[in-house]
């Protein structure tokens, strides 16, 4: 499977180091992933390549002009009627590991970075297909958001990752963080790796793994437990877990008593 992701920017530049770099640059090198930046300034008619106004009604800032925003994308769709249109915003859906799965199956994505106060309502009601936003919090644009967006995607194109597995033990999938790693030396400062990652036992070391997962979302992330995917065996170690938290927070409790 190969991926085709066409970014539309005012700063295609932003993008030319992150994509050569790491996971991200072996994957375009293996024809993996394809990924193409059209400045939107490139579909205005005018010769100062226009692509903002003040906005009607008034207000602070300006918006982005829907005509070159409509020209860029149906350009886009002229060879492939069947790319699908995200405009990232912080007004989307929020963006988790679940929906980058679903959007890795979509051989084609055109990425909208919007820019100013936003883009003209028009191009968001006439074109796109889904708006997606990375996180409660402001940026300068949506180039930032579209970098995190295509990594967390091209991630579940097989042959991207150095083992296809390796998606699958990243954290939030099945909605449980990741459990501890550790690598050598086997002290460090007095801080020992647990023994059990030692043993050799990889029935037992994969219990440990999976009840550190549940562990640790559970103190961190406990919002996320509703929404895992729990076996029986999973439920029976996330009652150990918290067994083993309330009792160590009564042990605290006492000690602090005293």
């Amino acid at each position: 499977m190969r991926m085709k992701v066409d970014i539309l920017t005012l700063f295609p530049n932003m993008f030319s180091s992150p994509l050569r770099e790491s996971i991200l640059g072996k994957a375009i090198e293996k024809g993996l992933l394809q990924i193409q930046t059209l400045n939107v300034r490139d579909f205005t008619l005018d010769k100062h390549q226009v692509v903002d106004d003040a906005p009607y009604g008034g207000g602070q800032g300006m918006v982005m002009k829907v005509e070159p925003i409509a020209r860029a994308i149906e350009s886009v769709k002229s060879q492939n009627r069947s790319a699908w249109i995200i405009y990232l915003t912080p007004q989307g859906k929020p963006f988790d590991q679940d929906l980058a799965r679903r959007l890795s199956t979509r051989p084609h994505l055109v990425l909208l970075c919007g820019r100013y106060e936003g883009v003209d309502e028009r191009a968001r009601d006439l074109f796109v297909d889904e708006e997606i936003s990375i996180g409660d919090y402001v940026l300068t644009g949506g180039e930032l958001a579209a970098m995190v967006l295509i990594d967390a995607v091209s991630r579940f194109i097989p042959g991207v990752l150095g083992s296809d597995r390796s998606a699958e033990e990243d954290s939030f999938f099945n909605s449980l963080l990741e459990y501890p790693q550790y690598t050598r030396p086997v002290d460090f400062r007095g801080s020992r790796v647990p023994e059990v990652l030692l043993s050799g036992n990889h029935a037992a070391i994969s219990v440990w793994r999976r009840r550190e997962a549940i562990r640790r979302t559970s103190l961190r992330r406990p919002d996320l437990l509703a929404k895992a995917n729990l076996t029986e065996e999973d439920k029976r170690l996330l009652e150990e877990v918290l067994q083993s938290i309330g009792d160590h927070r009564t042990r605290n409790g006492d000690e602090r008593q005293k």
